[in-house]
């Protein structure tokens, strides 16, 4: 796949930035008046194939292509640092009806272009940025994981039957240290512990350069909580991730993937995935944006499992779970639907939704 650095520009700007090149499939520039038709994306570092987050939200974008009929360029930054730079080039390009930055690591920037552009739309999926022209789009993280979390309890309380260890240790490892990804951390731990209190929950952190694709260290830490007791593994750590689904096809535990369904990846050793619908996202901003002119900008939205925006899935997997515990986590899937359990957010959280919820 060929990878767009920077988008199609005008002729003088693809002149200066020779790292730019059409997206597959999308149009060539369009005249003026036509940028209706045409929207941009900027992916987080790490971009494509990181078989997570960045592959969801291009999805989204190719089916607004497919279904709308809409055309689109894209970018894959290498650093933080060439954010900016590509916001201000796609922004001054005037071609694009919505520019979709990808990732908390976008708000700084954004924050200081859009300001400069206003009569440019931008949406920003995973960050919030104050502005009339950026519609603002998050996710409730932490529900999903819940469910996870919970499925993860419930297997280790029934240890035996699932050939795990009897020791109710699990793991999670994230990219980096941030308040999005505690979210996942805080659902999972509050899921495993809500339906099995004797739950222990060891935390590790990919950290670095690139936290978002490194798997050498991913798969150090899963291998590091593996001999530590823990066989059930749940990972937010997006292309870094890899790591752990590495770890654990070598030594034979159970991981659990997010954002996108990962149990094909290697279905003998993932159970389960989180599903984060960014995907589904970037394809309603682009439909709002150049079809109905209707993009909620100065707005957040938020997206959680009454929204089907999060869940999880165990499609894909051949490791059976049984129809009871299944029906246990359906259970609780509803009930964050229609309001009765309320997931925390942060760790501190945890233990009093565990106190206000004891069966």
């Amino acid at each position: 796949m060929k990878k767009l650095i920077a988008t199609v520009l005008a002729v003088l700007l693809v002149c200066s930035m020779a790292t730019a090149c059409a997206a597959p499939g999308a149009a060539t520039t369009p005249a003026a008046g036509d940028s209706a038709k045409k929207a941009a994306c900027i992916l987080g570092v790490g971009g494509l194939r990181d078989q997570s987050y960045n592959d969801l939200v291009y999805s989204g974008m190719k089916k607004a292509e497919s279904d709308l009929g809409i055309s689109f360029d894209y970018a894959e930054p290498k650093q933080i640092s060439e954010f900016e730079l590509i916001m201000r080039d796609m922004a001054s390009s005037g071609q694009y009806s919505v520019i979709v930055c990808v990732g908390f690591d976008q708000v700084d920037p954004l924050t200081k272009v859009a300001p400069e552009f206003p009569d440019q739309q931008f949406a920003i999926i995973d960050g919030e940025v104050q502005g009339d022209n950026i519609a603002n789009y998050t996710c409730k993280e932490e529900e999903g994981s819940f469910l996870v979390g919970a499925l993860a309890g419930l297997m280790k309380k029934n240890a035996a039957a699932y050939g795990v260890a009897d020791n109710n240790t699990l793991g999670f490892i994230a990219a980096m240290e941030i308040p999005l990804l505690v979210k996942f951390n805080a659902g999972f731990q509050a899921g495993a512990k809500f339906v099995n209190p004797a739950v222990n929950v060891l935390t590790d952190y990919v950290g670095g350069n690139n936290p978002f694709s490194d798997t050498t260290t991913a798969k150090e830490i899963a291998l590091t909580q593996f001999s530590k007791g823990a066989d059930i593994i749940y990972h937010a750590a997006g292309g870094s991730g890899l790591g752990v689904f590495q770890a654990a096809a070598e030594q034979n535990f159970i991981a659990i993937g997010v954002n996108s369904n990962q149990n094909i990846l290697d279905p003998d050793h993932i159970v389960a995935s989180m599903l984060k619908r960014v995907d589904t996202a970037a394809f309603e901003i682009v439909k709002a944006a150049c079809v109905d002119g209707n993009l909620a900008v100065g707005t957040t939205t938020v997206l959680g499992v009454k929204d089907d925006g999060v869940g999880y899935t165990l499609e894909g997997s051949n490791i059976k779970v049984s129809d009871a515990d299944v029906a246990i986590v359906e259970d609780l899937r509803q009930k964050i639907a229609d309001g009765s359990l309320v997931i925390p957010t942060t760790l501190e959280e945890v233990d009093p939704f565990l106190a206000a919820n004891a069966n």
